[in-house]
Order: C-alpha cells, then structure tokens, then sequence
C-alpha cells in the first residue's frame, strides 16, 4: 500500500498529469487510496505452540498497601522510565513527522523499543520474563515517558504489551503457556487490542460484534476499528459480545481464515497504522475465550487500557510544555518576550496546574489498580480529567505558537491531532 500511494504522489507531481488533463482522475485515484486503503487476509505469522505445561496460570503478585499516600516513583521506576525518555527523545522524536506523514513506524524503531524489554517486565519468571508483582504505576510512567517521543509512535511500540498484559492477568494455564513465551523471547510478535467499533458514540458495552458458540468453539463476526500495527500484528485480542452471556474477550491469531484488514489512516495516531479488523464467521477453538467471559475482567480492561491512555495524554502534555516554555521566551514581539504579556503568561501556568492534575489522578488510579483495590471511579476521574484538559493543552500549545502551531515545521499540531484520540479510542493498551 506505501509503495502504491508514494507512487501515485510522484505521479500527482508531474506536469505531464495537468498538460493531459488528468489532475482529477490523479486526484481522485489518491483520495481512494487513502481511504479505503487495502483488504487483505490475515498476516501469516508465527505458529505459537505451548513450550511447556501449566498446571495453573502464571500471575504477578499486587503490590504491598501503602499506609502512606505516596507517589514519588523508587530508584527502580526513576531508572527505567530515564532510560524510556532517552530512547523517546532521541529516537522517537525525530522520527516522528516523518512517520506521521508515513502513515507507518520505522521497523528500527519497533526493534529498539522491544529491546527495552518493556514487554517481559509484565511477564512473571516463570515464563522468561522479569515481572514479580504487578506493576501499573511502572507501566503509566513507562507510556508517560514514551509519549514525550511521540503519542503515535509511542501506541505502535506499546500495542503489544497490551495483548501479553492481559494475558498474563486473566488467561489460563493453556493460553499462558502458549503464547506468552513469544512475548518474553528476543523478537517480539505485532499483537494489539481491539475494542473500538466503527458507529457513533460508540460503547464498549454494547458491542456490535458478535460471537456465538457452536459446536466446541466460538465463531466471531463484526468490525473493529482504529486497531494499530493490525495489518503486521500476528494476534489479536478482540471484544465481542458473546450470546447469552454479555461482553467477552477473544484471542485471534491473524491467520484466522475469515480475518482481514482494511487499512484506516485517521486524524491522528497517523504512525501507528490504524486500520480496521473484519470478521467473517471466524472459527475460534473454545481456548480462545479468555476468563470464561467474566464481566469484571472485561470492566478491568477497558479500566486499565483507559489509564494508558491517560499515561500517553499526560506525556504528551508534558512534552508540549516543555516545548512551548523556551518558545515563548524566546519569540519577541514588540522588542521583548512575548512571556512577558500575562495573557500568555497565565496559558503556560494553565498548562503546567492542569498537567499536574492529569498526572496524579492518572497514578493514583493506578497504585489502586496494582494493589488490587477497585479503581474504577478513579479511572473514571483521571480519563475525564486527561480527555478534557489534554485537548486544552494541545489547543493552547498550537495558539501559543501563533502561526508557526499550524504549520508542521513544528510539532505541536501533530500533538494536538494525537492527544484528541485519548477520548476516541478504547483499549490498545493496557497499564
């Protein structure tokens, strides 16, 4: 699909294509092109078979209560999220308009961040891995850090995570052991959550996608949409509404006949290669259904992939701040510091006071979650919170820059675009 859409750009460019006459057809070959994308079957990837036997499931021990309200991250967390906000600001972020225009992640990229191994740190020894308990406030300042990259660029290298996190948190010993270890191994296989259905006003608990039981297994119809790295992902963790018995999680290896993908560019997330993931009658074994359909884990789900899009709003928030302060100190207009005008003054202060309550309802919900406390209605707070004022800040960052913020010489337009998908966009990720 690159190949085809960069050749009929360079087509678009010739002279020739006005001189014949052809500028309207061009044009409208390339809007076709950019919308409907591609269909095509389910990558073939990997073949995941079980390394070992699991007399039960594999899971993290929570975190220790705290009888102190405490936030401040230990050296460990310090560390490690460092050693994210280097690779994102050095890797990331100049990488990052070009693979927006793109439409796709640099493959180096996706490498590199897998060598983290920010995958195994949710994955118990047991299994390779290097998790021992659960590890949510780690997780938000890992996609916090991330972000400061790139949110795009940042969803395309933590989509697999989602899928070995939930794994690890709600699937038996048989799923565990089958796939997980690839999650553990050097080379990370493509996987990503799927949630989000295309409808208006959509709501992930009356999904429109449907499985139903037959014979010993499941079969799965519907669409999911804005699904990153779906047209590369080898495994699919997909949300349908199971007859009977309410909204359930399905695993779907991508060479699932009945599987396939239509690509989906969108306003943002452009780096992530959204696409959408048809179903048509695919046949699931009855192993595929994870937590037997419990409705509380699936809540959780949709809690924990809303927190992570909290962890992204908040970093890119973060990253628009730090970028929009030495501007306005060093932009003049009238012979002095445009930060000298209150009015722009006060913007800034607006965005660091509001960023700081987006980041700690964020870790707050999140401490909950890994201590196994209910965290819904802090979820709740902290979702609410970063949807509204991440816009905000993305709206102010792109004003502050006057008319440089609409040009995308800088990269607070393309902020603005990302950070309005965290009140769009279900799941993904999981913290």
């Amino acid at each position: 699909m690159g190949l085809g859409l960069r050749a009929l750009n360079r087509l678009a460019g010739l002279p020739l294509v006005d001189k014949l006459g052809l500028r309207r057809t061009t044009e409208r070959a390339m809007y076709t092109g950019a919308r409907v994308g591609f269909r095509a079957a389910g990558a073939v990837g990997r073949s995941f078979k079980a390394t070992q036997t699991l007399l039960k499931p594999a899971r993290l021990a929570g975190a220790p209560s705290r009888s102190l309200f405490d936030l401040t991250p230990d050296d460990d967390q310090v560390m490690l999220r460092e050693a994210v906000l280097s690779y994102a600001q050095e890797q990331l972020r100049p990488a990052a308009a070009a693979a927006d225009a793109a439409t796709s992640a640099p493959d180096e990229l996706l490498t590199a961040a897998a060598e983290l191994g920010i995958a195994q740190l949710g994955i118990p020894e047991s299994l390779g891995g290097a998790g021992a308990q659960r590890n949510a406030v780690t997780n938000v300042l890992i996609a916090e850090a991330m972000a400061q990259g790139d949110l795009s660029l940042a969803v395309a290298c933590l989509a697999p995570s989602a899928v070995s996190n939930a794994l690890v948190l709600w699937g038996n010993p048989e799923q565990q052991a089958t796939y997980l270890p690839a999650f553990a191994g050097e080379h990370t296989p493509g996987a990503a959550l799927a949630i989000l259905e295309p409808q208006p006003l959509f709501d992930p608990l009356a999904l429109r996608a449907r499985a139903r039981a037959v014979g010993g297994g499941f079969v799965l119809d519907g669409v999911k949409s804005l699904v990153p790295r779906a047209a590369s992902a080898e495994l699919f963790i997909i949300a349908a509404e199971l007859e009977g018995r309410g909204p359930a999680l399905f695993l779907v290896e991508s060479s699932s006949a009945g599987l396939s993908i239509e690509a989906e560019p969108a306003m943002g997330l452009r780096a992530a290669s959204t696409a959408r993931v048809h179903l048509q009658g695919v046949q699931l074994p009855a192993t595929a259904l994870i937590a037997d359909a419990d409705a509380q884990v699936y809540r959780d789900c949709l809690n924990l992939g809303r927190l992570g899009w909290c962890a992204l709003s908040v970093g890119t928030a973060q990253a628009a701040l730090d970028y929009v302060i030495p501007y306005v100190n060093e932009r003049t207009a009238f012979g002095e510091p445009i930060s000298h005008r209150q009015s722009v003054a006060f913007a800034v202060a607006n965005i660091g006071i509001e960023l700081e309550g987006m980041r700690l309802t964020t870790l707050r919900a999140a401490s909950r979650a890994e201590q196994g406390l209910a965290f819904s209605q802090q979820t709740a707070v902290a979702r609410r919170l970063c949807i509204e004022k991440g816009v905000q800040i993305g709206s102010d960052a792109v004003q502050l820059l006057g008319g440089h913020g609409f040009v995308k010489e800088h990269p607070v337009e393309r902020w603005y675009r990302d950070l309005r998908a965290a009140g769009v966009v279900e799941g993904v990720l999981l913290v």
